[in-house]
């Protein structure tokens, strides 16, 4: 990739991450308004030393920071990573957070993460709504599929025609599905139609391992099976040079037969370097043989048109009454799965370093071309990961301040400002840890990629 996609894919997320943390410090900042209580700086990015930008209104400082890490509101009275120890030396004042109530200073620290579940339940929705849902329905991969390497390892052979998952009806053709199922419900088998009659293919345990390393997270179970058929020509490229034209259909090489776009290519590797002949279909009715010269990476120079182009997709529409449920089914669908995908770690069958991703892996989940559908859907997914992460319950996060109220709701003692401080220091230094974890991962990767 080239530098424009690099920014293409910084701009996105640095965009979606702007939106998300904007948005979940109001959470905090307008209940504690509400609550009268002081709130003296709302930052996006954080400030240390100096600030980009800043402004002061009433006794708040609005500003935008220079460190991308997250953000922040500053709130009178309140523990918190600003570590302003003096301010709590003193004694403590009516607009201060410490003053207020347990339940008012509870639905402050939880109106961030509040904020975030709406919002990612929304934009699915709101997505659903705008793009509805394209699909490959199971039914039109009439080819049956195309095992790639993995695959075939686990037991996928070419031609097989998916069947259920686990029990499951594979109404949407999508491999992904597969890898979700045996990575995060555990699915041992997998029903296919193989040569006329239903088979079941045992998957091994250990493959929930293997599906969820970071090295394999790209790499394809299957494909449908689909012919090939010309859509494009790669500019001055073997295929450019010949006689072929757009919507050849090829259905042989060196006068053996390759009904499918991976036979062809199978064989146009084995031939590279050599001069060939390639058999297509013009028309659908005529027969020409076409002169080329396989590359020495075995290309000839051919996009064929994509398997949902020639399989034919379906959409499914939903107005906006239909788009805010399903986009709550979706959303807490995606929660459940990072339950589950947690409970896989704690029993030991994933590895969380081979889960675990900085700003290098997130960014390229946005892809290099700016997509609104694809750009929404992400915004969607990490406003729901940021809700669920800030929920855990560890010092410095929502979560953290959350155990601690909770602790002094049912108990009816507040744990001191010592504690609180000392236990907010050294979740900071956990989170700060565990970022800079997730970004060497990422910088150790591409280093050996």
């Amino acid at each position: 990739m080239g530098y424009q996609d690099y920014l293409i894919m910084a701009g996105q997320l640095m965009l979606s991450l702007s939106i998300l943390i904007v948005l979940h410090e109001m959470g905090h900042f307008f209940p504690a308004r509400w609550f009268n209580t002081r709130v003296e700086k709302f930052y996006l990015f954080f400030d240390p030393w100096f600030s980009l930008f800043k402004i002061k209104r009433g006794d708040t400082e609005y500003g935008i920071g220079w460190l991308p890490l997250g953000g922040y509101v500053k709130i009178s009275g309140m523990i918190d990573e600003s570590f302003d120890k003096e301010q709590m030396k003193q004694p403590p004042q009516p607009w201060e957070f410490r003053s207020k109530p347990a339940w008012q200073r509870l639905i402050i620290m939880l109106g961030g993460v509040t904020v975030n579940f709406i919002l990612g339940f929304f934009l699915y929705g709101m997505v659903l709504f705008v793009w509805g849902e394209e699909y490959l329905p199971n039914e039109n991969v009439k080819y049956g599929i195309f095992a790639d390497s993995l695959g075939l390892e686990m037991g996928f052979k070419n031609g097989d025609k998916i069947v259920s998952v686990g029990g499951k009806p594979f109404e949407k053709f999508n491999d992904r599905v597969v890898v979700r199922e045996i990575v995060i419900n555990n699915v041992s088998s997998v029903k296919v139609e193989r040569d006329g009659r239903e088979v079941d293919i045992s998957i091994d345990p250990e493959y929930v391992d293997i599906l969820s390393r970071h090295e394999n997270k790209d790499k394809m179970l299957f494909m449908p099976r689909y012919p090939f058929v010309a859509g494009k020509f790669v500019p001055d490229s073997p295929a450019d040079r010949s006689d072929m034209k757009i919507d050849d259909k090829i259905i042989a090489l060196n006068g053996i037969p390759t009904p499918y776009f991976n036979d062809f290519r199978e064989l146009a590797f084995q031939n590279k370097g050599k001069p060939v002949e390639v058999t297509v279909l013009r028309e659908e009715r005529d027969t020409v043989l076409v002169s080329m010269t396989v590359t020495e990476t075995g290309q000839v120079g051919i996009f064929p048109y994509s398997p949902m182009v020639i399989l034919g997709t379906a959409t499914q529409e939903y107005s906006l009454a239909q788009a805010l449920p399903a986009g709550v089914v979706k959303g807490w669908g995606f929660l459940t799965d990072q339950f589950k995908a947690f409970g896989q770690m704690f029993k030991g069958k994933i590895k969380a370093s081979e889960s675990l991703g900085g700003f290098g892996t997130i960014g390229s989940m946005f892809g290099n071309v700016w997509q609104w559908e694809r750009f929404w859907t992400m915004t969607a997914i990490l406003s729901l990961i940021l809700a669920f992460m800030n929920l855990l319950p560890i010092p410095a996060l929502d979560g953290g301040h959350v155990m601690f109220l909770l602790y002094e709701v049912v108990t009816g003692r507040k744990p001191s400002d010592k504690f609180l401080e000392y236990a907010t220091m050294a979740g900071f230094i956990f989170i700060i840890s565990l970022v800079l974890y997730a970004n060497g991962l990422d910088i150790l990767r591409s280093w050996f990629s």
